[in-house]
């Protein structure tokens, strides 16, 4: 299992980041390995919304699908999939006086019988590295 969590300073509004965020169109654009997103059900704003996801993983295409699990407007977005990589996503907004504080916390587990053990040890520091670059992908798209 691995376990991601980054925090981030946005200078933007909370109500701008949580926007960005719910908008689930925006993940192939800020998230490294995101190749392809369709929403299934709903527009993805709601809990119980679905949505397919196509994410590339050590070379491997995965299929998965996510569900809306929690949102409180402008404060947290808690997403799951239990297809394809199984996990969890959970953003947490602060406001704070030049903008907003962004934390991701991800749980995840790796498809090992796919990519085998000593790929895993691999993989978990790779996905640290996109998580950062998500993070700064986020902040650059909201600030600029």
């Amino acid at each position: 299992m691995g376990i991601v969590k980054k925090s981030i300073q946005i200078n933007v509004s909370t109500e701008k980041v949580f926007n960005y965020l719910i908008d689930h169109h925006n993940e192939p654009d800020w998230m490294p390995g995101m190749i392809e997103l369709n929403l299934i059900s709903g527009d993805g704003k709601n809990i119980g919304d679905k949505y397919k996801w196509k994410y590339k993983m050590a070379g491997m295409i995965l299929n998965g699908e996510s569900t809306v699990k929690e949102i409180v407007p402008n404060k947290k977005i808690v997403t799951e999939s239990k297809v394809g990589i199984k996990n969890t996503f959970t953003f947490i907004l602060e406001p704070i006086e030049e903008g907003t504080i962004l934390e991701l916390d991800i749980d995840y587990v790796i498809p090992v019988p796919v990519l085998g053990k000593i790929a895993e040890k691999l993989v978990l520091r790779k996905n640290e590295r996109e998580a950062d670059l998500a993070m700064e992908n986020i902040k650059e798209r909201l600030e600029s």
